[in-house]
């Protein structure tokens, strides 16, 4: 049995989905044509700051949390019409994360090349 690396999953993953610039999120973001979600965990976000106007799923509840009849897309008043654009620390998990949305049916999901690491730097607003 071969066991695959997160490295090999993570470059199928990004051959099957769409990834975007951070400033390609950004225009996305100002149209109001996307959902920015955040799949970084807690600490991260309590230590780093986060995306202002960006939801906070993280990965570990993605599958449970973005599903049209969840309460969180309920309460959140997630309009999943829109692109759904998910970002992580670096790129590696969102693009994961990205690929299970596709698999679950979502067609418009894309993830942020360089995730909030390169985000930070490129016109959006910390919090």
């Amino acid at each position: 049995m071969e066991i695959k690396s997160s490295k090999s999953l993570i470059n199928e993953a990004l051959r099957e989905i769409k990834t975007i610039s951070p400033s390609e999120a950004l225009q996305l973001s100002k149209e109001n044509k996307c959902n920015l979600i955040d799949i970084r965990d807690g600490l991260e976000l309590e230590r780093e700051g986060r995306v202002e106007n960006s939801h906070h799923v993280s990965r570990g509840l993605l599958e449970f949390s973005i599903h049209p009849e969840s309460p969180y897309v309920q309460n959140e008043n997630l309009d999943l019409n829109k692109e759904l654009v998910l970002f992580c620390a670096a790129g590696g998990r969102s693009a994961l994360a990205a690929k299970t949305l596709k698999e679950m049916g979502f067609k418009k999901v894309s993830h942020i090349d360089g995730g909030f690491n390169l985000m930070k730097n490129s016109g959006f607003k910390i919090v």
